[in-house]
């Protein structure tokens, strides 16, 4: 601490597939030797470019292989010597160069930070704490799909499930349940992240087969933990299949909408002649999605283009394939996709484009009922004439204008959906007991 205050470092957490890295400082570290750590430094600069320097000097990770998620509040550690910048980013790789303050490196989940035996610098799990993913950051995020942000309910709830089994279930203001330590708050937490985007069966179901584990397993925090811990790694699994076996769909020229991780991991692998991309207003996640294939697959031509103009390419480009994702699958075969899917695949119909929806099966939903999520009126219209505005942010395509339902188990037909719904039905009765 100086005359001034409190002396300003960054940390950067770097996430991949859920787990975070931490490296252990060396004996040139000028601090805290021996402890682990994320990747830090004294903040020379701003705050935001430093987190951004850090990563390069410290990992040898480029800046196009991290992508920033969110800079968390600054907190004061060791008598309010230190004051730490937490950041998350996202990287593409694991493979990491470390710099001289470090000699080791470790990708983990973020709960071994109070679950490890590793020596830990002061304030470390405080800083995670601020930029991890929350029951709010989930409900409001308007850029990722329906896969990635089931992944990041399943870690909001490992995370306190971490908290809690490291305490005890004492955090200071929960209680203890009859069932367990931290049960009912794990459940109530459970019971928030699947309301946060109730249109999003993927993340219900996910959340309710990592209830259900620990249902079965000792309904305490240690065994919500262990069942989600489990569920991260089966739901990247599912993805991951899913995509592999979506590229097998893939050739020639491809038709894509909206934003879809599963979808570009597909399209990556099937490396398509050309992709042509709707910009998917009014965010235009589009745009980006283009940009990263551009990147990503140097060998395809990426063609980018407004949503009027689907159907006219479907008619005139020589398009072989659509190939979208879901953000859920209902029982009777129909899926709900951002707004849009709906055209281009009755458009693709008309034109006999075979359709094709890449989603792992937990995105089935267990309901027949449609819960449709709306965007702000003023993305379309902020004027002060007194008319109405419709934004609808997804739309519900019919069974009867798709190919197939390509999943971890290869293309499904729309008649074998509802077998798959009676299975993840089982999953909701955790709640019921």
């Amino acid at each position: 601490m100086t005359d001034d205050g409190p002396t300003d470092v960054v940390t950067a957490f770097l996430r991949n597939r859920s787990e975070v890295l931490v490296l252990r400082r060396s004996e040139n570290a000028g601090s805290f030797r021996g402890q682990w750590g994320g990747v830090s430094g004294d903040a020379e600069d701003e705050p935001d470019e430093q987190a951004r320097r850090e990563i390069r000097e410290e990992t040898d990770l480029p800046t196009g292989d991290t992508d920033p998620v969110r800079a968390g509040r600054p907190l004061t550690v060791e008598g309010e010597r230190w004051r730490i910048h937490p950041y998350l980013f996202d990287a593409g790789n694991r493979e990491v160069e470390l710099g001289e303050e470090h000699d080791e490196a470790a990708w983990v989940s973020p709960t071994e930070i109070v679950t490890g035996d590793r020596e830990t610098v002061p304030g470390l799990w405080n800083a995670y704490e601020r930029v991890g993913p929350t029951v709010r950051s989930i409900a409001a995020d308007g850029r990722h799909g329906a896969a990635f942000l089931s992944i990041r309910a399943l870690e909001v709830l490992r995370d306190r499930a971490g908290l809690l089994a490291a305490e005890g279930g004492d955090d200071g203001g929960s209680e203890a349940s009859e069932d367990g330590d931290g049960w009912d708050e794990l459940a109530s937490l459970a019971d928030r992240l699947i309301e946060a985007r109730p249109s999003m069966a993927v993340l219900r179901n996910r959340v309710n087969r990592a209830m259900a584990g620990a249902d079965d397993d000792g309904r305490d925090a240690s065994a919500v933990l262990d069942s989600t811990l489990e569920a991260i790694d089966r739901a990247h699994a599912a993805d991951d299949r899913a995509a592999d076996n979506a590229a097998g769909e893939v050739g020639g020229r491809v038709l894509t909408l909206s934003r879809s991780g599963t979808v570009r991991r597909a399209l990556r692998a099937g490396d398509p002649d050309r992709v042509f991309v709707a910009e998917s207003r009014p965010a235009c996640e589009g745009r980006a999605v283009a940009e990263e294939l551009a990147a990503e697959v140097p060998g395809t031509a990426v063609t980018l283009h407004t949503d009027a103009a689907v159907a006219h390419l479907l008619a005139r480009a020589d398009v072989d394939t659509v190939l979208v994702g879901a953000d859920t699958v209902l029982p009777d075969g129909r899926i709900v996709n951002k707004t849009g899917t709906r055209g281009a695949a009755i458009a693709a119909a008309r034109e006999g484009v075979p359709v094709y929806a890449v989603a792992a099966s937990d995105k089935v939903s267990t309901r027949e009922a449609v819960n449709l999520e709306s965007g702000s009126p003023e993305t379309v219209y902020d004027g002060e004439a007194p008319i109405d505005v419709a934004n609808p942010t997804f739309d519900v395509t019919p069974a009867d204008c798709l190919t197939g339902i390509v999943t971890e188990a290869g293309v499904v037909e729309s008649g074998e959906i509802e077998a798959v719904a009676e299975e993840l039905r089982e999953y909701e009765r955790w709640a019921e007991r």
